[in-house]
């Protein structure tokens, strides 16, 4: 499966995607793509182009200018230290918050929240677990004493195995559930009581629309979400705190991306991916772009929303499996 934790994966990766992530086609099968992109000889002989390689691939729209928006805000983040986690961290101090966020991966995190405060931004990083219940409730507590208050969180963090369900181990399908679901369980049981006591505040979870082969752990966890953001909302609503979900669509980061790919090949690769498997915008998202949309989410601007998962997918998504380009096998 494309998926979305960017550095040399570890044993248990710590966050992986939160987007509706494609299989990881093999590095040799995207190099071939990229010679096509190229227009080079293929092993075979020579290689037509495609028009969809040679098209230019469509924009995000360009962020507005911060606003200010979270001046004197504190925002706690789970799985920042990569992807939309990190860009989330980004926004949100560029907004004026006070981001506290954590991570197993320290050079990661340490990495991220340098670039925050080069910006000017207020940071702290905190290699914290989010399968561990003393490592995320010494990460919340700990972010209230700092920074005097805890106003939004997102709880972002999370992995994915894949494979078909008879061939998961037990341990797989524990360490995806206990990481995805249970995490998010975890966090909001230690969050809740720091906004009950402010009288409000605003949860935001990670959650996803995917349903796709070999992903029941995945899927299985990330529905929990949902679920558990539906019965949050109402326990919470009546005494000022919003919860709410955001299910990115494929999101263009680094376990998204094979490993060793250039950027030009990779970026052929997007361009023949996206109009086959993302119907309206026909690409991946951008992780500023799934982060924006959370830091909206966050806002009061959308005060009257709560228990709602968001779908941020470049179109409606589908179940399936996801369609490669021509010349590029499915992984089976």
């Amino acid at each position: 499966m494309i998926a979305e934790d960017r550095e040399p994966t570890p044993t248990r990766p710590e966050e992986p995607p939160k987007e509706d992530a494609p299989r990881r086609p093999g590095r040799r099968v995207v190099l071939g793509l990229a010679a096509a992109a190229a227009g080079a000889a293929g092993l075979a002989g020579a290689v037509i182009v495609p028009p969809w390689l040679t098209s230019p691939p469509t924009s995000p729209a360009p962020a507005a200018a911060p606003r200010g928006r979270f001046t004197g805000k504190v925002v706690l983040i789970t799985g920042a230290t990569s992807g939309i986690g990190e860009a989330a961290a980004k926004a949100f101090a560029a907004e004026g918050a006070k981001v506290s966020f954590c991570g197993r991966r320290v050079e990661y995190g340490e990495r991220v929240a340098r670039e925050i405060r080069a910006t000017g931004g207020t940071v702290r990083y905190v290699r914290a677990d989010v399968r561990e219940p003393d490592q995320l409730q010494r990460f919340v507590d700990d972010t209230v004493t700092t920074f005097g208050g805890l106003d939004i969180a997102f709880n972002n963090a999370g992995i994915t195995r894949t494979g078909p369900l008879h061939e998961l181990s037990l341990d797989t399908w524990n360490d995806v559930q206990n990481t995805n679901a249970r995490g998010v369980f975890l966090a909001i049981k230690y969050e809740a009581p720091h906004m009950l006591r402010a009288g409000h505040g605003v949860i935001i979870c990670t959650a996803s629309e995917s349903r796709r082969p070999g992903g029941a752990a995945y899927t299985a966890s990330k529905q929990a979400i949902k679920g558990i953001v539906d019965a949050a909302a109402m326990d919470y609503g009546p005494k000022g705190i919003r919860v709410n979900a955001i299910a990115p669509g494929t999101t263009d980061t680094a376990l998204a991306r094979p490993q060793g790919i250039p950027d030009t090949v990779w970026e052929g690769f997007k361009r023949a991916w996206g109009p086959l498997n993302v119907s309206a915008l026909q690409r991946m998202a951008t992780p500023e772009e799934i982060a924006r949309a959370v830091v909206s989410l966050a806002t009061d601007e959308f005060g009257y929303m709560a228990g709602s998962t968001v779908l941020v997918g470049g179109g409606p998504l589908g179940g399936g499996a996801m369609r490669m380009p021509p010349g590029v096998p499915t992984p089976g």
